[in-house]
């Protein structure tokens, strides 16, 4: 099993002067999720190299026994710190994706036509993704083979305005992930607030906050197992 995990190169949070980027528990939960099930983990960005951490995510009220284990982790740290450039990236040398949120990518990867294809071209070859929290926000340009909005009339959930709104981003954040994939059509549904939260749907499969990311890879790594049967 090879997964490709794709995290954003943004780290600007609007036009408020505060950084963001990826958060770390989406990214260690699934990436241990995925290793101690036996893959092999591959890290890509828009830029390539060290992508940037959400500064907040790292906060001791933030961290978790995973992110933990990441941080003492020097060869996931060293992989982290040369992702490759996702330009450079073919669906085929890969089982499936998984996008960790974090804001970052609503500004970079929401808009990357390189991200847009390679989502597109997985789906397109029967291979599940999984998208978590702020990410699912990057499936709003994708389209079905049919040229109609990927999400639409798929299940799907994402960040909650009331996550957002609780963060007080409602008017710093370019879109609000929840509006987002209603308006293209999604059959949205969330769980409480900041509570794990997964959705199914065929090969597309979304979480709502940083706590679903872990569920998130379980289901890929279930759906891996039923799609390889």
């Amino acid at each position: 099993m090879k997964v490709l995990m794709v995290l954003t190169s943004h780290d600007q949070l609007g036009d408020t002067g505060r950084k963001t980027g990826f958060w770390l528990e989406e990214l260690a939960a699934p990436y241990y999720a995925f290793k101690d099930a036996g893959a092999e983990v591959v890290l890509a960005s828009p830029k390539g190299g060290q992508p940037p951490l959400d500064p907040k995510s790292n906060e001791p009220s933030f961290q978790t026994d995973l992110t933990r284990r990441f941080e003492a982790d020097a060869a996931a740290k060293a992989q982290l710190a040369a992702t490759l450039r996702l330009d450079s990236i073919t669906q085929a040398d890969f089982d499936t994706v998984f996008y960790p949120g974090g804001h970052g990518p609503m500004w970079d990867l929401a808009e990357d036509e390189n991200s847009v294809a390679l989502i597109q071209s997985f789906l397109a070859a029967g291979k599940p993704i999984a998208l978590v929290c702020h990410a699912p926000g990057v499936l709003r340009h994708a389209k079905a083979p049919d040229g109609k909005p990927l999400v639409e009339g798929k299940k799907v959930t994402g960040f909650t305005n009331t996550e957002e709104e609780g963060l007080g981003l409602t008017e710093v954040v370019p879109f609000l992930v929840e509006d987002e994939l209603k308006a293209k059509g999604g059959l949205y549904s969330k769980g409480p607030d900041l509570a794990p939260y997964v959705v199914s749907d065929g090969l597309l499969i979304t979480g709502q906050n940083p706590k679903s990311s872990g569920l998130a890879a379980k289901f890929l790594i279930d759906q891996l197992a039923l799609t390889a049967a």
